[in-house]
């Protein structure tokens, strides 16, 4: 063992509501060591009134965990780093969306093309869009004008123009931010932070009209030509932003920084960075998701591909109505297998806004929540397949005006065929009282197509553990796959619609030898005991419209892995149009 390798690491991610600490350790084992979850405390964030100080609530949050590792980790009100007598950790890093995390604007000058990279590169830096500005958004100028001096964003990211074309409409972007002039939304007396990630031959434009009032830096184009995105730079420097005006007006968190060893990141960052790690790691495809109160985040790596989502207006307490509203109340009441009151689905959707912190108090409560979910869910996926595309326009040469009026044609990069693991996270799905019921909510929302593993995040580490991999890959990886992930399962399902005559036989041997030799009508869903470890081959042949992708209409051999919720084979068709036959998920009341 290298005697430079970290023995102990001190996390925390400080939440909007919430900060939370974990203490990592590194383990000697029978067969070598490892890191491991020793401790995990939290305590209600600080950041705003009355104490306003953001290291009151994470000290908190530490104190609670030394409590239960048994190890002194702070001392005269400041977190302790590693002495001869092992008290304190090795190093303490942090993640933070307090105060409502890293809110932005972006403007591009053609709304399918560099606008849309300006969001893709804001979103994969842990931002929340706030509003995408483009010269063909069909918006009068002093209607941009009022909306960037109302939304007030942390920071604005402006793009616009291949290098070497036009410049004249990156003026006119520049002078509408100009002209608004917002105020930051945290401190006062310092100047906005602006990036500029567009057409080189504007730079010396931009800094005329923007260099003086606010604070510009600039960085390589986000789209040097049609056929290239470049996303990197941009992101970099909004995180350096983030950490040099955004959270040094914060308060606390200037003195929170002075005791981190590495850069505070934005949670969903984080949470990216730490999907990335994953996804190489493994060698995988993967989608995650967070779904919590308010926002729903999607992270999507696809062949090395990486994007972000975040669905602002759809959650599970203070935003629950805007997903009944947006997905349709009978969209809902098809996952509630017995019959509800339209008005009383309603009322109960209201109180959960009026009462946010509430649970699911009886067996009904809790299917309608899990309904709620499954469209919660269904809805941020479809938002984030939107996003997550191919480049806009790179097969055609084209003017300036043509590109105005080109319509979107980049298609997804979210292959459901290609897909290998789904991971799960937030409350609605880490906390659901069956693992099981988490698997179905996710294979409803999502449809996954062939054979594809389920997981979920056990108690929300996946921030913490994300700005620790860029620190040190092997300890997050270790406490990620030992610790953090519980494998629910696989679930296999074929393509096509679930006409009467298609249908899926299913064979194999499990590891006990005991023989599965199944077929399963169009419509139907199965499930069968596959635990934790456990691995098993089997064989699908589907008839009629079931596919398993082109040139296999024959059938497909997968090699299915174990976990909580165990083998599930689901023949409801896809895209699934009607629910089918239903898993066991909830209890039978007794009578």
């Amino acid at each position: 063992m290298a005697d430079n390798r970290l023995r102990s690491v001190l996390a925390t991610d400080c939440g909007s509501t919430t900060t939370k600490a974990i203490l990592i350790e590194y383990v000697e084992e029978r067969e070598g060591g490892s890191y491991r979850l020793i401790a995990r405390g939290e305590s209600p964030t600080t950041v705003e009134a009355p104490v306003e100080d953001v290291t009151v609530g994470a000290l908190n949050a530490v104190t609670e965990t030394q409590e239960i590792a048994g190890r002194t980790l702070t001392r005269g009100g400041r977190i302790l780093k590693s002495s001869v007598d092992g008290e304190g950790a090795d190093i303490y890093i942090s993640t933070s969306s307090a105060g409502g995390g890293l809110q932005m604007m972006v403007a591009g000058v053609v709304r399918a093309m560099t606008a849309e990279s300006a969001e893709r590169a804001a979103l994969g830096a842990g931002a929340i869009v706030m509003d995408a500005v483009a010269s063909n958004d069909r918006r009068l100028p002093h209607e941009k004008i009022e909306q960037i001096r109302r939304l007030r964003p942390d920071m604005i990211l402006l793009s616009g123009g291949v290098d070497g074309g036009t410049t004249s409409h990156v003026a006119e972007l520049a002078e509408l931010i100009a002209a608004a002039n917002p105020t930051a939304r945290l401190g006062a007396g310092y100047d906005l932070p602006i990036i500029y990630a567009g057409n080189i031959d504007a730079r010396e434009l931009v800094i005329e009209r923007l260099g003086q009032r606010m604070s510009l830096e600039i960085v390589d184009n986000l789209r040097p030509v049609l056929e290239k995105e470049n996303l990197l730079p941009a992101r970099k420097m909004i995180q350096s932003k983030f950490l040099e005006h955004v959270m040094a007006h914060a308060p606390g968190y200037k003195t929170l920084m002075e005791w981190t060893d590495a850069d505070i990141m934005p949670t969903p960052g984080a949470v990216g960075y730490m999907m990335q790690t994953i996804a190489e790691g493994r060698g995988v495809n993967i989608i995650g998701v967070d779904i919590g109160g308010a926002t729903t985040d999607v992270f999507s790596v696809f062949d090395g591909v990486f994007n972000r989502t975040v669905s602002a207006n759809l959650g599970m307490s203070y935003s629950v109505s805007n997903v009944l509203a947006e997905a349709g109340i009978d969209n809902a009441l098809r996952w509630i297998p017995f019959k509800v009151d339209k008005r009383a689905l309603h009322n109960s959707v209201k109180n959960k806004m009026v009462r946010p912190t509430t649970i699911p108090q009886t067996i009904e409560d809790l299917v309608i929540e899990q309904a709620i979910a499954r469209e919660a869910l269904r809805l941020a996926f479809e938002q984030h397949k939107l996003l997550a595309t191919g480049l806009h326009g790179v097969q055609q040469q084209r003017t300036i005006s043509e590109a105005f009026t080109q319509t979107a044609t980049g298609e997804t990069l979210v292959d459901m065929e290609a897909l290998d693991l789904i991971v799960g996270s937030g409350g609605v799905l880490s906390h659901a009282p069956r693992r099981i019921q988490s698997a179905a909510m996710m294979i409803d929302a999502f449809q996954p197509v062939g054979m594809t593993q389920l997981a979920v995040d056990s108690i929300f580490m996946m921030p913490q553990l994300g700005v620790l991999a860029q620190v040190d890959a092997e300890a997050a990886m270790d406490v990620f796959e030992r610790d953090c992930l519980i494998p629910l399962g696989t679930v296999i399902a074929p393509n096509g619609e679930a006409d009467a005559r298609s249908s899926l036989h299913i064979s194999g041997t499990f590891p006990d030898g005991a023989a599965l030799d199944e077929t399963i009508q169009a419509g139907g869903i199965r499930r069968w005991e596959l635990k934790e470890g456990e691995r098993m081959k089997v064989k699908c042949v589907p008839k009629g419209s079931f596919t398993f992708g082109e040139g296999r209409e024959r059938g497909a051999e997968y090699e299915a892995q174990g976990g909580t919720a165990g083998l599930i084979v689901d023949a409801r068709g896809r895209p699934m149009t009607d629910v089918g036959e239903r898993l066991d998920l909830y209890p039978k009341r007794k009578r």
